[in-house]
C-alpha cells in the first residue's frame, strides 16, 4: 500500500510504501476487542474498599437476651443489617488487571492498523516540528491538513516545541513510538504517523 508523504503544512513530501504484514490485513474485531478490555481493565485503580463488621468501631456485647424478648435473636451491633454496622461483601482493594499474551496484543496492534489503513484514515508526515511552542500556529497548519481529531506518532522522542504547542488541543493526541496502543489508535478518527514514527514501527514488527 503506498502513501503520499505530506508537511504539516500540506504540502507534498514524496511517497511511502505501507508494509502489507502490518497495515494489510483483514482486521478481526475479536482481537481489538480484547485487548481494549486489557487495556481499560489495566488501568482501573481498584481503590475502592467498605468497612466490614470487623472494621466497624462498636461494641460486641450481645444486644439483649436470646430469649423471651419476642423479637429476633441478635448478637453484636456491628452486624451488617444494623444502622452503623458494616457491609456484606462489599468491594475490596484489588487488581482488575487481566491477562493477555504478548502475541495476542501484538497482533491486535497490526489489526488495529489496519483497521485504520482500510478506512483511509491514517496519514503520513515528514515530521513533526514547529519552529515555535505556539498552540494558535500549530491549530493552522492542522487545519490545511483537516485534523480535528488524531492521533500523532512520532519517533523515540517528541520535539518539545511540538509537544508544548500540541498538548492543549482538545481531541489531539501526541505519543512517541513507544506509546502507541490499541484504545488510543480507535478513539481517535486520523492515524498520524511521522517517518520517524513509521520507521520504528516498522522495525518493532520484523
Amino acid at each position: 500500500m503506498e502513501l503520499k508523504v505530506t508537511t504539516l503544512d500540506g504540502n507534498e513530501a514524496g511517497s511511502v510504501t505501507l508494509s502489507e504484514t502490518i497495515f494489510g490485513l483483514e482486521p478481526r474485531a475479536d482481537l481489538i476487542h480484547r485487548c481494549v478490555n486489557w487495556q481499560l481493565a489495566k488501568r482501573q485503580a481498584g481503590t475502592h474498599a467498605v468497612k466490614n463488621r470487623a472494621d466497624i468501631w462498636r461494641t460486641g456485647k450481645k444486644m439483649y437476651r436470646q430469649k423471651g424478648t419476642g423479637g429476633a435473636r441478635h448478637g453484636s451491633a456491628r452486624a451488617n443489617l444494623f444502622r452503623g454496622g458494616g457491609r456484606s461483601f462489599g468491594p475490596l482493594v484489588r487488581s482488575h488487571a487481566i491477562g493477555l499474551p504478548k502475541k495476542v496484543r501484538a497482533l491486535a496492534l497490526r489489526h488495529a492498523l489496519s483497521a485504520k489503513a482500510k478506512d483511509g484514515a491514517i496519514i503520513v508526515v515528514d515530521k513533526a516540528s514547529a519552529t515555535e511552542p505556539k498552540t494558535k500556529a500549530l491549530l493552522t497548519r492542522f487545519a490545511k491538513l483537516g485534523l480535528a481529531n488524531a492521533l500523532i506518532i512520532d519517533g523515540a522522542e517528541i520535539e518539545e516545541n511540538f509537544r508544548i504547542a500540541a498538548r492543549n488541543i482538545p481531541n489531539i493526541d501526541v505519543l512517541p513510538i513507544q506509546g502507541i496502543n490499541v484504545y488510543d489508535i480507535l478513539r481517535r478518527q486520523k492515524l498520524v504517523l511521522t517517518k520517524a514514527g513509521l520507521d520504528a514501527l516498522e522495525a518493532r514488527f520484523k
